[in-house]
């Protein structure tokens, strides 16, 4: 039996901030109330004010400006950008994807993917594990990660391709819609299973290519992480999926 999980205190403050920042309640250029007013107007703790307008400055609806506090930039603008790992993994067609599936099975959720999920520690989550391979070689390890409400009546539990991305599917299925998708890159150290399964050698980095994808309110869907060769500094990017 799947339970619902309520999203963190500071992640439903972040959505209502946003949801004003939508409906004009704090337009683009004002300034947000102080942190002392937030914690009076919705009788939240310091530390959750603080994540929930890190959480929408991380995801460009905010900025702080010195001596000016921190400002509404609005809806964040699409960034145009020629390889997105993010759009790839949750668009491509996987009956069409030359590789295989590894696992495909629910797991104990790894930590930082239950932040960004807005689900507890050690709640249970579906993984797909996808070993995408090019001429033989693995080229790709794509893990995503879907909390269990999310999961039912859908196809993606079952360890088989789709014949739809996973984002058509969940839009199909669930009636959802995917709005926005950050990804944030960073190189890093494989596990030994990562590396095994990627045909490296121990000691070389993989590029990880965190991708969190979200409803218009910010809620993230889900959470995909794209690892393949590479030793690029660490980026952020947001755009918007039309």
């Amino acid at each position: 039996m799947a339970y619902e999980v309520a999203a963190p205190k500071y992640v439903r403050l972040a959505q209502t901030l946003q949801r004003r920042i939508e409906d004009g309640t704090y337009p683009p250029g004002s300034r947000v109330p102080s942190e002392n007013q937030l914690v009076q107007a919705f009788g939240m703790s310091r530390p959750t004010v603080v994540r929930a307008l890190e959480l929408l400055k991380r995801d460009g609806w905010l900025e702080s400006r010195q001596g000016f506090g921190t400002i509404v930039r609005g809806r964040p603008e699409v960034v145009e950008q020629k390889d997105r790992r993010g759009r790839d993994a949750l668009e491509r067609d996987e009956s069409s994807v030359e590789g295989r599936f590894v696992q495909v099975d629910q797991v104990p959720v790894p930590s930082r993917v239950a932040s960004l999920l807005g689900v507890p520690k050690q709640t249970s989550v579906l993984v797909r594990r996808l070993l995408v391979e090019r001429d033989g070689e693995p080229v790709e390890l794509s893990s995503s990660y879907f909390s269990a409400g999310l999961v039912e009546g859908t196809e993606l539990s079952v360890p088989s391709p789709l014949r739809e991305g996973q984002r058509a599917h969940l839009e199909a299925r669930k009636k959802v819609r995917f709005d926005h998708v950050t990804e944030r890159v960073s190189a890093r150290l494989p596990s030994r299973e990562e590396a095994d399964l990627l045909a490296m050698p121990q000691g070389e980095p993989v590029l990880s290519v965190l991708v969190v994808a979200c409803d218009v309110a910010g809620q993230a869907l889900q959470v995909t992480d794209v690892l393949l060769p590479a030793d690029r500094q660490e980026l952020e990017d947001t755009y918007r999926l039309g």
